[in-house]
């Protein structure tokens, strides 16, 4: 029972919706309530938790002055009732467009039915009146209404706009229902909903379809979702409409925070169904942290009438209906990741830039392994110097051998620093080495084979020693190296080169972004070609500090030790910039790398990140993630040089994102997790 309740969404927040496109019939209610209850059917067998119809779906939008038929009235009405009965079997929540008298005035309605009876019943705002709209014809505003309870169907219940549907059985589970033109006002409704805490925003749409209005009813919609940090569910008339003197695409969408989730089949002549599964747990994590929307809601927020209800508790396992990328550093479409890697690396070389002119410097010192790292380092001063009107020969590049630098390595290094034209120079470490251990008295100067900490670091912090004499000696600085997931696991020798130099480009940049990085500078000419197969070289060698010789051909392996990247990138970005639990944090790794996720790869995925990652392994790399970034890396990036902040959520500066006390534990997060995730 333990494995299938950590595998079912609901269970980490997550609330699946559904915009409905049904087959429209026009002026026929009875048809029309048919479609409904087929897809309220179809989105319980999927597990839908709420289901958004397009605007006046039980009459259909184009009707005209049909609206003013009683006869038309009434059956809709009763339609009403016969679709609240195939929401006690679905077990969903349905809104549904339709024309509701109140009084002597007629409204255009989002009807909240669930559990068999009408919840709530929202009027339109909005009307438009311009163009092909003719709306106030027919219908009256929200404004108008007398009262805010209605009479439908011998029930009484609340009418009104910006009510507030909430959950009593799923926390966060909350929503607001607003109608078409609504969203095109310059204060669409929903924000004060939104405001007064509906993390689900839902749109029942007639909008017609003109050339060029999808576009800008996707951008709405990414727009309000990002604005009012919420989920936007977006459901518009489709095939079956009038087409008198307009035309329908159906269009559905599902935003949250500003990125698509799910868009339906536009143009499409039958019935169905759009489905993503929201996280209202990331939304108000989100709003959480935003002091802004904290404040607006003060200033601008007005208290709204709460309708609580219950919504389906099924916990069976299931597979998570949402993009989710594996490496969320890294973005899944081409296209953007060639735009994220121009930004990104265009950021490290403008903040390298500026502490340059800022200082005056005319030259800079870097250390270069032949590892990932240094290289985006040196590429960034390459590309710096030459926007600079600088010489590349100004960039003073040094190769440390130590006691277990492989020839690969340090000949990537040398080929490195050849192709990109600076000014190359080695320093044999062993001797200044050798001489240390003698002076501490350590066994390896006896002879004996003690390959410990401090045989580690005394090769690190002489190599550091060395790269800031050179930059007194040279009226340099020392550029940086370390990267953005070494800090988080504290995967750095405090005080040397990787956590401590003058400027660190790479501070704000996760490796797996470095990785592509160094990809796509390859691929361009912004270096030179002359470089390109030693790049690809590089991007092809095991992640190692190479401290420690290789034992039976096996060399020092930093993914051995702290687990892979890929995972250790994954855990980053969901707990410091959401603040996630590790419980939720191991599901969606687990639906990203597990089974779920085997053989979706994205089309930019090397060969050698093609892997799959079962629970277990997931928790024990967790585990240890855990420890490192809460308990015994914080004092180290306490201390951390200035950097350029690259990705949001993305800096674990001491001045930036992420501030700690370095003297604190992980027994919260470990008992959580332990607590929550089977083994």
């Amino acid at each position: 029972m333990a494995d299938a309740l950590f595998h079912s969404p609901k269970t980490h927040g997550f609330v699946r919706v559904a915009a409905a496109t049904p087959v429209s019939h026009v002026g026929d209610p009875r048809a029309n309530g048919q479609e409904h209850i087929a897809l309220i059917r179809q989105a319980g067998e999927q597990g839908v938790d709420l289901m958004v119809f397009p605007e006046l779906s039980l009459s259909a939008y184009a009707i005209d002055d049909l609206h003013m038929q009683a006869a038309l009235l009434d059956e809709v009405e009763r339609q009403i009732a016969v679709v609240a009965e195939a929401t006690v079997e679905a077990d969903v929540v349905a809104v549904v467009g339709a024309p509701i008298r109140n009084g002597d005035a007629l409204y255009n309605c989002a009807v909240v039915i669930g559990a068999g009876e009408v919840l709530g019943v929202v009027p339109k705002t909005y009307l438009p009146n311009y163009r092909e709209y003719y709306e106030k014809r027919w219908f009256a505003p929200a404004t108008a209404r007398a009262e805010d309870v209605i009479a439908l169907n011998g029930e009484t219940v609340d009418f009104a706009p910006g009510l507030l549907f909430e959950a009593v059985n799923r926390p966060g589970f909350a929503f607001s229902v607003e109608i078409c033109e609504d969203y095109w006002a310059p204060l669409p409704p929903s924000t004060r909903a939104a405001l007064a805490g509906a993390r689900i925003l839902l749109n029942l749409s007639a909008s017609n379809i003109v050339i060029g209005k999808a576009d800008e009813r996707a951008m709405l919609s990414a727009s309000h979702s990002a604005r009012t940090l919420s989920a936007y569910v977006f459901a518009a008339s489709g095939w079956g409409e009038s087409t008198t003197d307009l035309a329908w695409d159906g269009q559905a969408t599902i935003h949250e925070l500003g990125s698509k989730l799910a868009e339906g089949e536009r143009f499409a002549t039958d019935s169905h169904l759009t489905i993503a599964d929201v996280d209202v747990d990331r939304i108000g994590l989100d709003r959480l942290r935003n002091g802004t929307f904290a404040e607006c809601a003060r200033n601008e927020g007005e208290p709204a009438m709460v309708v609580p209800f219950m919504a389906r508790e099924d916990h069976e396992a299931s597979e998570l209906i949402r993009p989710l990328d594996r490496f969320p550093f890294v973005p899944d479409d081409a296209g953007r990741l060639d735009q994220d890697c121009y930004e990104a690396f265009n950021i490290q070389v403008q903040g390298l830039m500026r502490r340059m002119t800022a200082t005056g410097a005319k030259s800079l010192v870097v250390g270069v392994s032949g590892g990932l790292d240094s290289t985006q380092a040196l590429l960034v001063a390459c590309r710096a110097f030459d926007r600079l009107d600088l010489p590349r020969t100004n960039i003073l590049g040094f190769t440390m051998p130590g006691f277990a630098t492989s020839d690969g390595t340090k000949s990537n290094a040398w080929a490195l620093m050849t192709a990109l034209g600076v000014t190359g120079a080695e320093i044999d470490i062993r001797p200044a080495a050798e001489q240390m251990f003698k002076d501490i008295g350590h066994p390896y100067a006896e002879g004996q084979p003690v390959h410990d900490i401090t045989f580690e670091n005394v090769q690190a912090g002489l190599r550091t020693d060395y790269l800031f004499r050179l930059a007194n000696q040279h009226r340099a600085f020392v550029l940086g190296t370390g990267d953005l997931s070494e800090l988080a696991l504290g995967w750095a020798t405090y005080g040397v080169g990787d956590h401590m130099s003058h400027y660190n480009v790479n501070g704000g940049v996760a490796k797996t972004l470095i990785r592509h990085l160094i990809r796509w500078v390859a691929a361009g000419d912004l270096i030179g070609a002359g470089a390109r197969d030693t790049l690809h070289a590089i991007l092809d060698t095991e992640i190692s500090p190479e401290l420690v010789p290789a034992k039976d051909g096996v060399i020092q392996s930093t993914e051995s030790t702290v687990g892979p990247y890929a995972l250790n990138d994954f855990f980053l970005f969901y707990i410091s910039r959401f603040g996630m639990t590790p419980s939720k944090v191991a599901f969606l790794a687990h639906q990203a790398w597990g089974d779920a996720g085997a053989g979706h790869w994205p089309a930019n995925t090397p060969d050698d990140e093609k892997v799959e990652y079962d629970l277990a392994t997931i928790k024990r790399w967790l585990r240890k993630f855990l420890i490192r970034f809460f308990q015994t890396a914080q004092f180290k990036r306490s201390a951390l040089p200035n950097g350029p902040k690259v990705v949001t959520g993305g800096s674990l500066s001491p001045r930036g994102d992420w501030r700690a006390p370095s003297d604190g534990n992980a027994r919260v997060w470990l008992d959580e997790l332990d607590a929550n995730v089977p083994d």
